[in-house]
């Protein structure tokens, strides 16, 4: 079976891939044709998580094993076929390419291909240029700052527009509600 997968990033508005891999390949596979579209090092940490239809992140697939004493299995990029875990179009999954940064790709599975195969992934779609792999931690601290200015002032408008949490009883005028019939 032949799995497509869209690829997408939330820096860079007109960037997308799409890879089309057989569903007997790794996770590792995967990650290589995606390094190999975009020109990323593939001796780079990295993880795939699994994510539910609001992109929350579940299960984790990493390119090696880091350790964490987590309840949760240890599932490695070489070892784990794809079709483990993706069966159906639509399913999404989040690939971490810059752990320091927790910067990202936004994946989902297309359409699948019953009774094809393919001996090597293929991108078929290559449009844009990606997010450069390394960010100077100088221009994404002024992103993160711009952010969370961008959040208060947000923050800020709605205390205006929507009015205050605070209640006071004095300001509300029950007058005329004395007279008041619902019909049943």
């Amino acid at each position: 079976m032949i799995y497509t997968f869209r690829i997408v990033s939330d820096e860079v508005d007109n960037f997308r891939r799409e890879i089309q891999i057989d569903a007997d390949n790794t996770f590792l596979d995967l990650r290589n044709a995606i390094c190999d579209s975009v020109g990323y090092d593939k001796n780079q940490l990295s993880s795939f998580f699994l994510c539910d239809d609001g992109w929350e992140r579940e299960q984790e697939i990493s390119v090696e094993d880091m350790g964490t004493d987590s309840s949760q299995d240890v599932y490695l990029m070489e070892d784990t076929p794809i079709s483990d875990f993706v069966e159906d179009e639509g399913q999404k999954l989040v690939w971490v390419f810059d752990y320091l940064t927790e910067r990202s790709f936004f994946i989902e599975m297309k359409r699948s291909v019953p009774g094809q195969h393919l001996s090597e992934p293929l991108c078929s779609i290559s449009q844009g240029n990606p997010p450069s792999e390394f960010i100077d931690m100088n221009d994404f601290d002024a992103k993160i700052d711009a952010k969370a200015a961008q959040q208060a002032a947000a923050t800020d408008l709605d205390d205006e527009f929507y009015g205050s949490d605070e209640f006071n009883e004095d300001e509300f005028d029950v007058s005329g509600f004395d007279e008041l019939t619902f019909d049943e």
